[in-house]
């Protein structure tokens, strides 16, 4: 499964960052596959392991702000490995293949 997430701290001005960080942080130290841009941060594994690690990105934010926005999406698709890579280089495979009418 493939979950991607965005926590946002409220009540502590326009500069989010540092909290936001936080909330990377503990996904990187899951030892999760992820992949963070802009807007959202994506972590691939069990039901379980992906939810647990939401719940501590989400819980180190709550630490310091006192309200917290979590947006969730998730892909559960038993079976598949490596999500967060083959479905970028399927895109990807029909970008560099011939244009469509």
């Amino acid at each position: 499964m493939i979950v991607a997430f965005s926590v946002t701290p409220l009540g502590v001005g326009e500069d989010v960052g540092e909290y936001v960080a936080d909330a990377v942080r503990v996904v990187r130290e899951s030892g999760l596959p992820h992949r963070t841009d802009a807007m959202f941060t994506s972590v691939e594994g069990e039901w379980e392991e992906c939810m647990a690690v939401v719940r501590a990105a989400v819980a180190a934010v709550e630490a310091r702000a006192p309200r917290v926005s979590l947006v969730l999406k998730a892909d559960i698709r038993p079976g598949v490995e490596d999500g967060l890579h083959s479905k970028v280089a399927t895109v990807e495979r029909h970008l560099s293949g011939p244009e469509r009418s």
